[in-house]
Parts: C-alpha cells; sequence; structure tokens
C-alpha cells in the first residue's frame, strides 16, 4: 500500500508535542474513514503477536488490542508519547526501527503507516520486517505520496500551496528521507522476499471540495491535520535549513491556508 511531512523527532522539525500528538489522532482518524473503519487490510486470523512500528501516539496499537485481546502488541517509537493506561495485552517500547532489530520473537502482523519523510533507508527497513515476520504472517505498510495534484487543473504552480509543499517535499529529499514512499513500498517488499504482495492506492482529498459524502468526510479530516501542523512543519526547517526570513515563512503561510481552504482548489495526494 501507499501523511505526513516529517515529524517532531526528525532533525530541523520543532512542533508542540501536545499538538502534534493531536494531528497525529487526527490523521489516524482520517485514515479509519478512508479505510471504512479498518485497521489493517491483510487478513487477520486470529494473531498472537503483533509489531507496531512508529507507534506514535498508540492510537493504532490500542485499538488494534481491544479488538484482538489474545494477541499481544509491541508499539515501538522513539518518544515515549504514549498513554500509561492501556489494554492488558498492548505495550509500549522506545525504539529506533532503523536500527537493527533485537526482538526475540518474530511477528504475525509487523504494521507501519505514515512514516514518509522519517525514514532514511526503507529497504532496509522493509528487510527488517520481512525477517521478523513470522512464516505465513503479514506485513502492511500504509504510507503516502505526498505531491499535492489535482485532476482538474485548478491546483497550478501560481498558487502559495504548490509553493510551499514543493519546496518541503523537496527539503525532506534533500535531507535524506523520501516524502513520497507510498508508490515504491510495492517493490521494496518484493525484493525483500515478501511473496503474495498487493498494493491499493487511495485518493485523499484536501479539504471538503469532493460531491461524494464520504471523500467530503475524509478530506475534512485531512485539512484539519495538516492545518494543525503547517507551522509545525514549516517554520524551523524553512528557517534554519533553508534561510528564509521568518516574516516570509509566515506571509507564505497565511496565503497556504487561503488555498487550503479554498473550495475550488480541488488537490488532493494518495495513499
Amino acid at each position: 500500500m501507499s501523511e505526513a511531512p516529517p515529524p517532531t523527532n526528525e532533525p530541523g522539525i520543532e512542533a508542540d508535542p501536545e499538538e502534534e500528538l493531536d494531528r497525529l489522532d487526527i490523521t489516524h482518524q482520517k485514515l479509519k474513514i478512508l479505510l471504512d473503519n479498518k485497521l489493517l487490510l491483510c487478513p487477520i486470523n486470529k494473531p498472537e503477536s503483533v509489531l507496531d512500528i512508529g507507534t506514535g501516539t498508540g492510537i493504532w496499537a490500542i485499538e488494534f488490542g481491544d479488538d484482538n485481546p489474545n494477541a499481544q502488541i509491541i508499539g515501538t517509537d522513539l518518544s515515549a508519547t504514549q498513554p500509561s493506561w492501556v489494554p492488558p495485552n498492548v505495550k509500549f517500547e522506545i525504539d529506533d526501527c532503523e536500527e537493527p532489530w533485537t526482538f526475540r520473537e518474530k511477528f504475525d502482523i509487523i504494521h507501519g503507516r505514515y512514516l514518509a519523510a522519517a525514514i532514511k533507508d526503507w529497504p532496509r527497513l522493509v528487510s527488517q520486517a520481512f525477517e521478523f515476520t513470522k512464516p505465513g504472517g503479514y506485513t502492511e505498510f500504509q504510507d503516502y505520496d505526498l505531491v499535492y495534484y489535482s485532476e482538474d487543473g485548478t491546483l497550478t504552480d501560481g498558487l502559495a500551496v504548490q509553493e510551499w509543499i514543493t519546496t518541503l517535499l523537496q527539503a525532506s529529499r534533500d535531507f535524506g528521507r523520501d516524502p513520497c514512499p507510498g508508490p515504491k513500498l510495492e517493490g521494496y517488499m518484493r525484493d525483500a522476499g515478501f511473496k503474495d504482495v498487493q498494493s491499493f492506492k487511495y485518493k485523499i482529498p484536501i479539504g471538503p471540495w469532493p460531491k461524494d459524502k464520504h471523500l467530503k468526510t475524509v478530506g475534512s479530516w485531512n485539512l484539519l491535520q495538516i492545518e494543525e501542523g503547517l507551522e509545525a512543519f514549516t517554520l524551523r526547517l524553512f528557517t534554519s535549513l533553508l534561510g528564509w526570513k521568518l516574516e516570509a515563512v509566515h506571509v507564505l503561510l497565511a496565503n497556504v491556508r487561503k488555498d487550503l481552504r479554498n473550495p475550488k482548489v480541488h488537490m488532493q495526494f494518495d495513499l
């Protein structure tokens, strides 16, 4: 399978921790709605052991643990931002998924999502996931191609939002983090040795402009999470690493917000 710009634990990115946690939970809700309330698309057949890499707030691991009380779920992340009150079958560990994995067991299900712009070496990460997936088990990545586009020509190069996202994504690439891993994941998984690999693409609108009720709801949640993290994605990266003046960044972001909220600009990106 195939949002988000770099998370707060990436060098050069700085955000209010509480606001970023709220944004991650909003993103979780957005994806649940997009995927018809499913946490996974792969078959779930009474799993005993589950690994959630880059667990963030832990909301996915907690919900999966509630739904599967006989499974033991481990959620890993660089930061201890998860709640202390969790289901008895869920635990969290501070761990870097790009370092060598040291788990004593293999897993029935390995899950990772919206790691776009956070991973240096995707093939190595996928290879480690393959190594730690039980025979007959599943690994599922849900990640983005964060290039904004429109299918009707309403997103043009003259818009501030296009300048912003193009600059942001290129900065991430220059920093060695791919902001658009989604389309490449199928190839990474086949190269790692996974069999029966399936890939799905979902269009995620930005804003409530679609006529379709389901996509309108998804787009509303997506707009909310982008606006929630707009300054966090941008301020330090643009000023410290790209050399923009702070005043210029604020002017850009004011215009970006106008573009994001403009119902006549039908922009989207892909999962």
